[in-house]
């Protein structure tokens, strides 16, 4: 199933009209088009920019080396220092009533 077929093309652009209305449909169009001459120029100009090849290749920068040297191991490094360690601490809760300490009411005992 291809998808650029005519019968797609139309169902999109009646989608377009729907969505965008006519009246910005002409500005929409306009803004793709000048969007598409800017990116083909944009192209344009970065192969204008690249160098012409050369017959002899350049020669290869020296390699990184893999840790860096101790000189600039030795060099200190300014670090904010950070701010101190917040912990979050449970609410305090008042602590429940104590019961009374009068004498324990008994139910009286049963009469045999």
């Amino acid at each position: 199933m291809d998808l650029l077929t005519p019968g797609h093309i139309i169902l999109v652009l009646v989608g377009a009209l729907l969505i965008f209305g006519p009246k910005r449909l002409p500005d929409i169009g306009k803004s793709l088009g000048k969007g598409i001459r800017e990116f083909k120029g944009a192209l344009n100009h970065i192969t204008d920019d690249e160098p012409a090849t050369s017959s002899t290749p350049a020669p290869a920068p020296p390699p990184a080396p893999a840790w860096p040297t101790a000189q600039a191991a030795a060099q200190p490094v300014d670090v904010p220092p950070l701010p101190p360690a917040v912990t979050p601490q449970a609410p305090v809760l008042p602590a429940p009533p104590s019961p009374a300490q009068g004498p324990v009411d008994t139910p009286p005992a049963p009469q045999a």
